[in-house]
């Protein structure tokens, strides 16, 4: 039972950084720039623990549109883990996104407690790492800031459970990062952002009506990556042909998440989910 001086809050923008710097330390290598995304997408939505004035725990609980929430950043201090700080904050996380479809994506350690939330597994997802090659590549995509940001937003729509207007506006323009796309017959049918990490960068996320415009994205935005730096791309497990993406150019499997909902699976397309935009907020 945690004790009485424990409370929870609303986390300020700064101690999102505070976070940040945990999940950092937590291996899950997020963004440089990430932080200024997530919060614009629901300030209301981050919640802290503190021991008085110790920040000791941290979980995100961001709400999409009418009926979808996400929940991400859940962390406690090791040295606090297993007195009752975090599930406190777990229920109150829950609460805030009170009768919404919920998802996550659950490490492997703690599958089985969201299981006992009510959670139930969608699909996994395996995050794989490569090495940039910093070469040049004669390529269709363009840049997206040529697309309309409304005809983004509204591709970027079919990929995702709720309305992130918002949060995709934010993502696509992130300072360091590259966003490119696909045009053919004048409709956007893929795109893709490689963005700067603590370590090395991340391309999130990866959409494409096919394998081969898929393919294409990643090797424009894999040539963008610095020689000899790592990059990372999270792909479902379930589409088959991003399986064999990674592994035709050699990418190596680092480890794996659940995505997990409460209500319902969304069935997502994810045939033309080649890259998840963040596990954080999905």
């Amino acid at each position: 039972m945690p004790p009485n001086s424990y409370h929870i809050r609303t986390m300020t923008r700064d101690e999102l950084d505070v976070a940040m710097a945990w999940a950092t330390s937590e291996g899950w290598n997020p963004g440089l720039h990430d932080a200024d995304c997530f919060h614009r997408t629901d300030p209301d939505g981050f919640f802290m623990g503190f021991i008085g004035d110790e920040p000791i725990a941290s979980i995100s609980a961001v709400k999409y549109g009418e009926s979808f929430g996400f929940i991400g950043f859940y962390i406690v201090k090791p040295s606090f883990r297993g007195q009752g700080y975090g599930l406190t904050l777990w229920n109150a996380a829950l609460e805030y996104l009170k009768g919404r479809n919920i998802g996550l994506d659950g490490v492997v350690a703690q599958q089985d407690n969201y299981v006992k939330s009510g959670f139930h597994l969608a699909h996994r997802n395996i995050r794989y790492a490569g090495v940039g090659h910093g070469k040049a590549h004669d390529s269709a995509c363009v840049p997206l800031a040529q697309v309309p940001t409304e005809t983004v937003i509204a591709y970027d729509r079919r990929f995702f459970p709720g309305e992130r207007g918002q949060f995709t506006r934010c993502w696509i323009t992130q300072p360091g990062s590259h966003a490119v796309g696909i045009i053919q017959e004048q409709a956007l049918v893929g795109y893709g952002v490689l963005r700067p990490s603590q370590n090395g960068h991340k391309i999130g996320p990866l959409f494409a009506n096919t394998a081969p415009i898929a393919d294409e994205l990643f090797r424009d935005l894999r040539a963008r990556v610095p020689q000899g730096s790592s990059f990372y791309l999270d792909v479902p497990q379930g589409n088959e042909a991003a399986v064999a993406l990674v592994e035709r150019y050699a990418m190596d499997h680092k480890f794996e998440t659940a995505r997990m909902y409460t209500l319902k699976d969304p069935k997502l397309p994810l045939n033309q989910i080649f890259g998840i935009t963040t596990f954080e907020l999905g």
